[in-house]
């Protein structure tokens, strides 16, 4: 770490839970966040800020006009150009130390088992159903962790799934699959702006304890209501009878 870095990072250095060697490791470190939109801005934002050294951006979409209420990654100026580049142009500009990939597609689970094989950890940011299980489905076939985060309307929730632990549980394991079935989309439910940025923060904040290792949200869920600012947690465990969880 030179000099420059060195003051960069210094409020992160002054911290004995991280210092000198934990801020080594966020450098060191590849992040994978698949969604650019709500959750993923801040998320992402906060990682190139704290100086995680590669940052993998994974999104099909566009920024369009109704985006920019709560995804404050994008700008006004960037209406019709992709979400990945938006937001590499963006990080570029907190911190120019950093490598950003942009990846302008939405990955089948083959792709998903690449990009998640190369990365660290994983930020799962998106917002439908079929990603969510295919990520958590790659994370554990090859023992990633997954940080886990959802809102809609008033309602978030953050979770760590981390499979380099026997315990942990799943995404799974908490919502079967075969049990899903509606989408709750802010498209078509609505959602309060902050709140995305408080979830989509708690996502980073739980990615960077992973990559220095410091204790994480594995093994429970935070549930936070905006409107009351009561959050609540909850203790998560593994589904014996999970599909993705059931010892071979």
């Amino acid at each position: 770490m030179n000099d420059h870095q060195l003051l960069r990072y210094s409020r992160h250095i002054l911290l004995p839970e991280i210092g000198i060697e934990g801020q080594q490791k966020l450098l060191d470190a590849r992040a994978l966040i698949v969604g650019v939109g709500g959750l993923g801005s801040p998320a992402a934002l906060f990682l190139a800020s704290s100086g995680v050294g590669r940052i993998i951006l994974c999104d099909d979409d566009d920024v369009d006009l109704t985006n920019l209420q709560r995804q404050i990654a994008h700008r006004t100026s960037s209406i019709g150009q992709s979400k990945v580049a938006s937001a590499q142009q963006t990080l570029h500009d907190i911190n120019p130390e950093i490598q950003v990939a942009a990846l302008r597609e939405r990955s089948d689970e083959a792709r998903l088992l690449q990009l998640v094989a190369d990365a660290d950890v994983v930020l799962d940011c998106s917002d439908n159903f079929a990603t969510r299980y295919a990520l958590n489905r790659v994370c554990h076939a090859v023992q990633k962790p997954l940080v886990s985060g959802a809102a809609t309307r008033f309602d978030g929730q953050v979770a760590v799934f981390d499979f380099r632990r026997d315990d942990s549980p799943c995404y799974n394991c908490l919502y079967p699959e075969e049990g899903e079935s509606d989408e709750t989309r802010c498209a078509v439910m609505g959602v309060f702006a902050p709140l995305v940025g408080i979830i989509g923060s708690m996502q980073a904040a739980e990615a960077l304890k992973v990559l220095v290792g410091i204790p994480s949200l594995c093994g429970k869920m935070l549930l936070l209501n905006a409107l009351s600012m009561e959050p609540r947690s909850v203790k998560l465990l593994q589904d014996r009878h999970c599909p993705v969880c059931l010892p071979a």
